[in-house]
């Protein structure tokens, strides 16, 4: 009678493969897992640096068009804009540290506006007179900021990568004429024209500066010198018998009520629709028709937008008297209020303004050499 066979010795090696496989498939799993930690680390570290240079490279911009309209000197302008930028993405922390830029992470050049979705769009860094828009890249490397730490990696021997991320951000600078925007916004457009011979004088030099605009109290201050010259938009002549350099901004003899909205809201598309042509230079003009009145009855609304910012047309002629005056307009040009008074004798009534910058929506842009404005920007928009 042969013995029976036991089996024990078989379970027994069965149970050691068991925990075998499972030991190796828990190592597996505890590697993966690592691999997922370092992975989502570094990527939220790379979105991290790309809001950081997102936001670099917007307030570089804005900074660009602010400089440019100081007419200081371009390298100087550079200079500031280099620092804002720094600023920027120092105070926007890319793992609990703000990152510092090098000389060249900061970089300018001109696109032109039909351009914008194309990759290969040229970067023209030729004239730096008519840049307008800035590029920041932001690196982490051994040299720059340091790697994006690895954590489990480093069991591998990875104890970190390098990482980079850039913006580029755009201001339009030179506009030929506004439309409605699409979300409904109004533009900042004033009903009050002004003569170009006398916008050109002062650009050049000539006139008062007796105003200066604090922006850290964000007053208008008397008896202080910024060298912006100021210009007194209530004419003493406009060369139209019987008008006050008032424009329609709508339809044909817009009320006192529609000038006093406009004055405090801006130009609608309503509007515009009244208009009844598009407010852009065709062979580098259009007309507007005239208004009898910069007049007391919109004293209240424009002492209320005592310094703010708003565009004001500029013509170079006018023909006709009155209400009837057609008014050739060639540019549009940002002013800030600084003072008003429609009261008393003709001779001491103003409307006080200087040249200030205006980022507007609703620009139809031009090139740098079709323009037709003076600190008159698009928003700056980031563009990859």
């Amino acid at each position: 009678m042969r013995p029976t066979k036991t089996t024990q010795p078989l379970k027994q090696k069965r149970k050691g493969t068991v925990i075998a496989i499972a030991v190796f498939c828990l190592a597996v799993m505890m590697g993966f897992s690592a691999l997922v930690v370092d992975l989502g680390y570094i990527h939220s570290s790379r979105d991290e640096m790309q809001r950081s240079a997102d936001a670099a490279a917007l307030a570089a911009c804005w900074d660009l068009g602010e400089e440019f309209a100081t007419g200081t000197a371009v390298e100087n302008v550079l200079t500031s804009v280099t620092a804002e930028a720094s600023t920027v993405a120092n105070k926007n922390d890319v793992t609990n540290v703000g990152p510092m830029l090098t000389s060249s992470d900061v970089t300018f050049g001109y696109l032109s506006h039909n351009q914008l979705t194309n990759p290969n769009a040229i970067w023209d860094t030729s004239n730096p007179s008519i840049f307008n828009a800035v590029r920041v890249q932001i690196q982490r490397n051994a040299s720059v900021n340091g790697q994006i730490k690895s954590f489990f990696g480093r069991a591998f021997g990875i104890h970190g990568i390098d990482a980079e991320a850039m913006a580029t951000a755009i201001i339009l600078r030179s506009i030929v004429g506004f439309e409605p925007p699409s979300d409904g916004t109004k533009i900042d457009i004033l009903p009050i024209a002004y003569d170009l011979e006398s916008w050109e004088a002062m650009m050049a030099g000539a006139g008062p500066d007796n105003w200066a605009w604090d922006p850290e109290t964000k007053q208008c201050v008397y008896g202080s010198s910024d060298n912006y010259r100021e210009i007194n938009l209530y004419p003493q002549s406009t060369g139209a018998p019987g008008n006050r350099g008032m424009v329609d901004m709508g339809g044909a003899n817009n009320s006192t009520n529609d000038i006093a909205r406009q004055i405090v809201e801006g130009i609608s598309a309503d509007d515009m629709t009244a208009i009844g042509k598009p407010l852009t230079f065709e062979n580098g003009s259009f007309t507007l028709n005239g208004d009898t009145g910069i007049s007391a009855g919109v004293k209240d609304e424009l002492a209320s937008i005592v310094g703010q910012t708003r565009i004001i047309p500029i013509f170079s002629e006018v023909n006709g008297p009155g209400n009837n005056a057609q008014f050739t307009i060639v540019r549009f040009c940002g002013v800030r209020i600084l003072a008003c008074k429609l009261t008393g004798p003709r001779s001491q009534k103003h409307v006080t303004c200087q040249p200030a910058p205006v980022f507007s929506k609703g620009i139809v842009p031009g090139t740098a050499i079709t323009g037709q404005s003076d600190f008159v920007y698009s928003r700056a928009f980031l563009v990859h």
